[in-house]
């Protein structure tokens, strides 16, 4: 079970987010509509980090990225280069299993039109940052997108404009874990070819190198 200091599926805390949960509770009763646990292996060497729920994704299914196109070439991924037992996130017990690998989102509650608050982030850094005490020695996160990217920082308690976000580069941390950031695999991104599966998977490559050191 995962630790209340790490997720608590009774928070709150953000009264935007929980009443905006509770509308669309009433729109789709069937949704999970409440926060989104992290998924995978509790003693992972990787952590993936999105930005938050989607709506008919994770904020539906109660994990994250199922369902929800973003996760079409994350878990594409995670297969290919043995995180993952299945490519594919079709609903929540589907006998997906994560192995070396577990999956965050840096704001556990789906957001009005996917943009939290700055608020709302801040807020909610303190599970994230308890999430992170938790990796084993040269761990590595995968941040999705800027959002995450400053979410982990942050929860690091380590100044953004020393560690820039670009794609498929790689920060070394204070602590030793690796930061590697890459686009994020939202639907607008892949159908702009901002990122394509070539370049996804070259950031897992880079993964790979830096979990083999």
């Amino acid at each position: 079970m995962v630790s209340k200091e790490i997720f608590d599926l009774e928070c709150r805390d953000c009264l935007r987010l929980d009443a905006f949960l509770v509308e669309v509770k009433q729109q789709y009763p069937s949704y999970h509509a409440r926060p989104v646990a992290p998924f995978g292996d509790s003693e992972a060497r990787l952590l993936v980090v999105g930005l938050a729920p989607g709506l008919h994704g994770a904020n539906a299914t109660g994990r994250p990225f199922t369902q929800d196109y973003a996760g079409l070439l994350l878990y594409e991924a995670l297969f290919q280069f043995g995180f993952s037992n299945k490519p594919t996130s079709e609903f929540l017990h589907d006998g997906l299993v994560l192995n070396n690998a577990r999956i965050t989102n840096a704001v556990k509650c789906l957001p009005p039109q996917n943009k939290p608050t700055g608020a709302e982030m801040t807020q909610c850094n303190h599970f994230l940052a308890a999430e992170l005490k938790t990796l084993p020695e040269k761990a590595v996160i995968l941040a999705l997108g800027t959002v995450a990217h400053n979410a982990v920082l942050k929860a690091y308690q380590l100044k953004a404009t020393l560690f820039p976000f670009a794609h498929n580069v790689q920060h070394t941390l204070p602590n030793g874990a690796i930061l590697v950031d890459s686009y994020h695999t939202s639907r607008y991104n892949v159908q702009t070819k901002r990122l394509t599966s070539e370049m996804f998977t070259e950031v897992f490559r880079r993964i790979e190198h830096c979990l083999s050191v």
